[in-house]
């Protein structure tokens, strides 16, 4: 589990293709890996991996197929810069909110400008994850938890500080950017929660449905 807070960018060094996935090398930069060990998990972009080889300036992790398709890491390349933030831990400050690292979709910058000393982000989600984007709820854009200023259908507006600008790869952001979106958990599983039964009945088909239409007697 992750904050969204991040506590460095880094940098890809090398993307390489591994008969159908992907092995990433990524230059830490400040990240402090002094506590980091074989196979803890780090976030890149908001991308939740496992460190398979590491020094104190970079680590190594395997991408899978799905990950790759489901998340903008494919289009990185050398020199890239990724937000970075390690696993939390129990004495961890939450200054975000839950982030589990696993992403729900890729989304699309669609216009930014500046608002005073902040900036603002207009960004498209999927259509099908409108439905879990709440005005003043959380939401995690590449890694970096954030809170959503407003709602149109699949669209949301972003004001972004300057200390977010400075501090993380959002300042890099134009129009037409694809980015990792991950969506505030709770709302994954209170829509679970109020399926009820429905939700372990194959295609909707639930008890209640089957004795309504006389499948079952009472």
């Amino acid at each position: 589990m992750f904050t969204g807070i991040i506590q460095a960018v880094g940098e890809i060094r090398t993307l390489e293709q591994c008969a159908g996935d992907a092995r990433l090398t990524i230059a830490v930069g400040q990240l402090d890996m002094g506590d980091v060990a074989l196979g803890d998990s780090i976030a890149v972009n908001g991308v939740c991996l496992t460190a398979v080889s590491l020094d104190t300036h970079s680590f190594v992790a395997d991408v899978s197929a799905e990950t790759l398709a489901c998340t903008t890491l494919s289009g990185l390349s050398p020199g890239a810069r990724v937000n970075l933030e390690k696993a939390l831990m129990p004495t961890t400050r939450l200054g975000g909110h839950w982030v589990s690292g696993h992403v729900d979709g890729v989304g699309e910058v669609l216009r930014c400008w500046p608002d005073a000393r902040s900036k603002r982000f207009r960004l498209r989600a999927p259509a099908g994850l409108a439905k879990y984007i709440a005005e003043k709820g959380s939401i995690c854009v590449d890694g970096i938890s954030l809170t959503v200023n407003r709602v149109e259908v699949a669209e949301f507006e972003l004001n972004i500080v300057p200390h977010t600008l400075l501090e993380t790869t959002m300042g890099d952001f134009k129009a037409g950017r694809r980015v990792n979106l991950e969506v505030d958990i709770i709302a994954r599983y209170l829509e679970r929660l109020l399926l009820g039964e429905q939700a372990a009945a194959p295609d909707g088909v639930s008890e209640a449905l089957l004795a309504e239409h006389g499948f079952i007697k009472p």
